[in-house]
């Protein structure tokens, strides 16, 4: 007995609610099949691999967008896709360097609020708010 993969089946083989699936429908990532008189849309195997593809690139950072821009590559242009990738990981270097340099501060105001012998001024609220003198 063949399991038909309606949406319903493709969901669940994909990891992925059927609604994604349709927003992917209407981003153009993956086809919509095309529905017979009687029954329901039936996708295919190469579908649920695409699916994938997509969740594993967003794990990875890239945006529907980004994506869609490399499945629009597809094989063979493998510098390409590199570039992208090169230079999503450079975004996300960016990021880390962000995200480091905000939890530096925050360290900051915390050792500084810790060592306050002032009960009546707090320095973390103060410096959010624009008013530390």
């Amino acid at each position: 007995m063949s399991l038909s993969l309606t949406i319903g089946r493709l969901a669940r083989k994909s990891g992925v609610n059927i609604e994604t699936v349709r927003y992917y429908q209407r981003l153009g990532i993956i086809q919509e099949p095309a529905k017979p008189a009687q029954g329901y849309r039936i996708y295919t195997p190469a579908t649920v691999d695409r699916i994938l593809f997509i969740r594993r690139a967003k794990e990875l950072g890239f945006s529907l967008g980004e994506i869609a821009e490399l499945l629009e590559l597809g094989e063979g242009h493998c510098e390409d896709v590199r570039h992208r990738a090169e230079e999503k990981r450079s975004y996300i270097d960016q990021q880390i360097s962000d995200l480091q340099n905000l939890r530096a501060t925050l360290d900051q105001l915390i050792k500084t609020c810790q060592a306050g012998s002032d009960k009546a001024h707090c320095p973390i609220v103060e410096t959010l708010t624009g008013t530390k003198s």
